[in-house]
């Protein structure tokens, strides 16, 4: 009941500041609402006086707005949001895509103090120099520059063993004072309201809305652990380790903690900053085309992508290669989901809708009683319009924003793991069109999504397959053949134990028919003695 009440009351503070933006016009979209929203929908616009700042704003423009004053967690369901065009239409996506967060930054103090404590030594003692004020602040964390004194090798003719003192240029990120409470707060809300989205309209448990939930909490609880955020970009340096033409900060371990993370700084100019790129003489559609490629690398080849791929997260060095910040939202995918997305998507660019349907139908993400025709039908009213226009106009992104569209006529459960990529990928896309207007996501993309399918499903790969599980099937035969052992050697010791408790039935048995003879031989003997006996006398 404290909790309900707990919840209640913030709903209320957020159903405010949602009027003040006139932007609780979102639930006149649901026919049936639980008790709580319908008092909120009619008394909150009583009380909030509307801002004279959302007067000529887009519905979606005022949400967004309203989201950003209630804080971190709801700019994060706002993104989250933001490819749910079945929940939400499509006239709110992109302004809920656009939906950045920008913070006062804390006092330097609570920087420090933080530092201090998660590595346990001054600040003085961990940096040469340390800039007080941070060079971004963002909802959930704040980033300042600094400089670390280390020895590197630096070996010559007379002594291969020398070491010079170098100053390196670091980047220090510090989680935000009490943001995970406020996380823990807000996310205790969310799942309340799921489960009476789901309690008081039936048709929204599809969507999986509980789910949802709890895919954007494990999100938050990986962001509010610094340590997986460098061990995300470790990892993704690894994958990328020979490739020239992407780079990721390498992670200073030594300064790195729940709350505190050390990298290296980068050096490089944002990929927003289109003018300065051309001025620094960058090939824009060449980065553009890196932009694709970099991201399929990362969702076919390896499973593991950045999923926060906007442009305040990417730079461009001064020699030109493209380098990746903020590893706080990573997505995994594995190699089932990345052949069926790669098969699906290459059904959709050739035009092939009845292979494109029975995808979706193999992968289990349409219910088998529905009709193969008519979602290949449904799939050919989505691709059409779209593939239809000029290459130019091609937008892979928007392709898979219709077809979540189409899930409520079709019963399809919402994967929550598709969500993630189909966000980074909308973002990717926005990125690359922003550096080349004229870019074709298919075009750049065919090349690697062509040389991914030879490589995995072509049939060298299906043979590498069967050699594979054959290879695996061999290394598990001495088990399987010690196992088989010990598994005939515990038979037949329960066929012995089995055939000694028999014979010992069988001894007991033929024991009590003697005892039994013997009673009754006796008892026959005694009555011919009683019987001789009364005879005689």
């Amino acid at each position: 009941m404290i909790r309900t009440t707990l919840n209640f009351l913030r709903l209320l503070y957020a159903a405010r500041t949602l009027a003040r933006h006139d932007a609780l016009f979102f639930l006149d979209r649901f026919a049936r609402l639980p008790l709580p929203l319908v008092v909120v929908r009619k008394v909150m616009p009583v009380f909030a006086l509307g801002s004279p700042k959302s007067q000529g704003l887009r519905e979606g423009e005022r949400l967004a707005n309203a989201l950003r004053d209630l804080g971190p967690s709801f700019i994060k369901l706002g993104q989250a949001l933001s490819v749910r065009a079945d929940l939400i239409g499509e006239d709110l996506v992109q302004d809920l895509g656009n939906l950045r967060d920008r913070l006062p930054p804390f006092p330097f103090e609570k920087a420090q103090e933080t530092i201090e404590y998660e590595l346990q030594a001054p600040l003085d003692s961990l940096f040469v120099e340390f800039d007080r004020e941070p060079v971004a602040a963002a909802s959930i964390a704040q980033v300042h520059f600094a400089k670390v004194r280390e020895r590197r090798p630096a070996p010559t003719d007379d002594d291969p063993d020398a070491e010079e003192e170098v100053l390196r240029d670091v980047a220090v990120k510090i989680l935000r004072p009490g943001i995970e409470l406020a996380f823990e707060r807000d996310l205790r809300l969310f799942f309340w309201l799921a489960g009476l989205a789901e309690k008081y309209q039936p048709q929204t448990r599809r969507l999986r809305l509980t789910k949802i939930v709890e895919t954007l909490a494990d999100s938050v609880e990986l962001e509010m652990d610094l340590r997986m955020e460098a061990a995300a970009a470790s990892e993704m340096a690894e994958n990328f380790a020979d490739d020239a033409d992407f780079d990721v900060p390498e992670i200073d371990w030594q300064r790195t903690a729940r709350r505190v993370m050390t990298q290296s700084r980068v050096e490089g100019v944002s990929v927003a900053r289109k003018e300065e790129l051309l001025a620094a003489g960058h090939d824009l559609t060449a980065l553009s085309n890196n932009v694709i490629r970099v991201f399929l690398h990362q969702v076919l080849r390896d499973g593991f992508f950045h999923a926060d791929m906007h442009h305040g997260n990417l730079f461009v060095t001064p020699d030109g290669r493209l380098v990746a910040v903020d590893f706080g939202i990573m997505g995994r995918m594995n190699r089932e989901t990345r052949l069926f997305m790669a098969e699906m998507l290459h059904a959709f660019l050739t035009r092939d809708y009845h292979r494109a349907a029975d995808v979706h139908f193999r992968a289990g993400y349409v219910p088998p009683h529905k009709s193969l025709d008519n979602f290949a039908q449904a799939c050919r009213s989505i691709g059409e319009p779209i593939l239809g226009r000029p290459v130019s106009e091609i937008s892979i992104a928007r392709l898979l924003v219709q077809l979540f569209q189409i899930t409520e006529t079709f019963e399809m459960e919402t994967q929550p793991q598709l969500l993630l990529l189909q966000k980074t990928m909308v973002t990717a896309e926005g990125v690359a069109q922003s550096l080349n207007p004229d870019i074709n996501f298919w075009e750049a993309a065919e090349p690697t999504v062509a040389h991914w399918m030879r490589e995995n499903m072509g049939v060298e790969a299906h043979a590498a397959e069967v050699v594979k599980d054959g290879i695996a099937l061999l290394r598990k035969l001495p088990a399987i053949v010690n196992k088989a052992d010990a598994l005939l050697l515990e038979m037949e010791a329960r066929e012995k134990a089995r055939e000694h408790i028999l014979e010992t039935r069988r001894q007991l048995a033929k024991e009590r028919r003697d005892h039994l003879a013997y009673i009754a031989g006796g008892g026959v003997i005694g009555g011919l003695v009683v019987w001789l006996i009364v005879l005689l006398a």
